[in-house]
């Protein structure tokens, strides 16, 4: 699937997309967050989990240039 498409879809949807056919690589704890990072269609996709409010906010494509991603190097080896 294009990284526009999946982008642009529902939040259902890419929950539905990223559990059936997603990898879950490694899950981190950032400010209110709990972030899981799973693999889809070769590219890291960034799961926002909110305990406050027990509900997933936000899905959205992994940026590599964000200071996140020293949360996540100190634990995997990402490939891009």
């Amino acid at each position: 699937m294009e990284k526009g498409v999946f982008s642009l879809s529902s939040l259902d949807y890419k929950i539905t997309r990223l559990y059936e056919a997603g990898t879950f690589i490694v899950g981190i704890r950032y400010y209110r967050y709990k972030i899981n990072l799973y693999l889809y269609d070769g590219r890291y996709y960034e799961v926002f989990y909110n305990h406050k409010y027990d509900r997933i906010e936000k899905i959205e494509l992994l940026d590599n240039s964000h200071s996140r991603m020293k949360f996540y190097t100190d634990q995997i080896k990402l490939n891009f």
